[in-house]
């Protein structure tokens, strides 16, 4: 079956990186375009960045453009997301999910086909 399985969450002080993985199995992982949501506590969950299949495109949100990058590695069936900057603002559980559209990535999480169970990012002040 389908499993994402991201890792990397933790705790991090404000001005610090972070840098989260997504294991992804199950799917032909080049033929998803991927996605980076993310949910703080009494919030919606919203969407952070995303990569096309081949990695040519990628879409970020307003709030992490500049201090977030992500990429992948379809070698390893693997999605990164790399946070610098890091801010209080950021504190949530962020989740991985595939698109099984890979030629863009879309901010509409209603779009995504499967999900990871979600990692903690937690940014001290």
């Amino acid at each position: 079956q389908v499993q994402l399985v991201e890792s990397g969450g933790g705790l991090v002080e404000a001005g610090g990186s972070l840098r989260l993985s997504c294991a992804v199995s199950g799917l032909t992982f080049s033929s998803y375009a991927m996605g980076w949501f993310r949910q703080a506590p009494g919030k919606e969950r919203e969407f952070v960045t995303g990569i096309s299949g081949s990695g040519s495109y990628t879409l970020y949100a307003d709030s992490v453009k500049g201090r977030f990058t992500i990429s992948r590695d379809n070698a390893k069936n693997t999605v990164y997301l790399q946070m610098n900057s890091l801010t209080p603002e950021d504190t949530a559980v962020y989740y991985c999910a595939a698109d099984r559209r890979p030629y863009l990535a879309t901010m509409d999480r209603l779009a995504y086909d499967y999900w990871g169970q979600g990692t903690q990012v937690t940014v001290s002040s």
